[in-house]
């Protein structure tokens, strides 16, 4: 795959354990070892999540850049958690300390429950306005070799200067979720990757161009030994009924999707209390916890 994938030019990101499936005495090896085969397959980088129920990214992400040779932590970035200032000089620390680069999911949402316990009602297509902000101070920051004031909408900052400077050969790529229209003109206003679900080659064959600076698609891919054991996994998780349907609605959708999903699964599949999470291991395709959406 190694050779293949250099030929193709294309650059493919894996995804990093989430920490809610594990126990804290093999976590670090697992990220580890998912990393080491993700670099050895040809990966240029691998996603590390972010969301209120996660160990903290940017830890990962160091942990990731200490065991690897060239692989890029793709570090998932909320608003709500960290100032822009923050981001980038953490984001300048780990090029000064490793000399290696990082790239930058920005997240526009979150779970809502998740947001709402950070009194962070914003809604959704501000958050994206909010996230273009966000992340243009975050690069000013990042390539600026004077100080950087900013008087804006959402942050405000006067007369800021990185230090330690990143060196300009490990300036970040940024990626943004277009599954939305306010997402995909977010990234391009960024000149942002924007990243999307895959659809039906028809679909694609018959609309325009998708106007954006580049764009990514994301796919789950689900490999045994044996192609009748990676098909009776993918049709564990994702059964032909109604639940299954639901549930890779849950996996694959936007906003308006899963609203109606988990409020639909939370009937197929009553909690008391409980929340609805894509990703919930190896072959269960439900985290549960406490009731909630996902908003990109």
């Amino acid at each position: 795959m190694t050779n293949r994938l250099r030929e193709s030019g294309l650059k493919v990101f894996a995804t990093c354990p989430p920490s809610f499936t594990a126990s804290p005495l093999t976590y670090r090896r697992d990220v580890v070892d998912v990393a080491r085969w993700s670099e050895a397959a040809g990966c240029e980088g691998i996603l590390v999540y972010t969301d209120n129920g996660l160990v903290d990214p940017w830890l990962v992400a160091q942990q990731i850049l200490t065991h690897t040779n060239r692989l890029c932590p793709l570090v998932a970035v909320q608003p709500v958690y960290m100032h822009p200032y923050a981001v980038a000089k953490m984001v300048a620390t780990l090029g000064f300390l490793h000399g290696r680069r990082v790239y930058l999911n920005m997240v526009a949402g979150g779970f809502k429950n998740d947001l709402e316990a950070l009194n962070d009602p914003t809604p959704h297509d501000e958050r994206y306005a909010r996230l273009v902000e966000y992340t243009t101070l975050i690069m000013q920051l990042l390539s600026s070799t004077r100080p950087v004031t900013l008087d804006g909408r959402y942050y405000r900052v006067t007369q800021v200067k990185l230090t330690p400077p990143l060196d300009p050969a490990l300036k970040p790529g940024v990626f943004v979720s277009g599954s939305s229209d306010a997402g995909l003109a977010a990234a391009r206003q960024l000149g942002a990757l924007a990243v999307r679900y895959p659809k039906p080659v028809a679909e694609y064959e018959a609309a325009r161009l998708i106007d954006a600076a580049a764009l990514g698609i994301r796919i789950g891919i689900i490999a045994r030994e044996e192609a009748s054991e990676a098909w009776a996994v993918a049709h564990a998780r994702f059964p032909e009924d109604r639940q299954g349907q639901l549930t890779h609605q849950l996996a694959m959708g936007g906003r308006a999707v899963l609203d109606g999903a988990v409020r639909e699964l939370q009937d197929v599949l009553p909690l008391p209390g409980g929340e609805l999470r894509a990703g919930g291991g190896r072959d269960r395709p439900l985290r549960r916890s406490r009731l909630s959406h996902h908003h990109p």
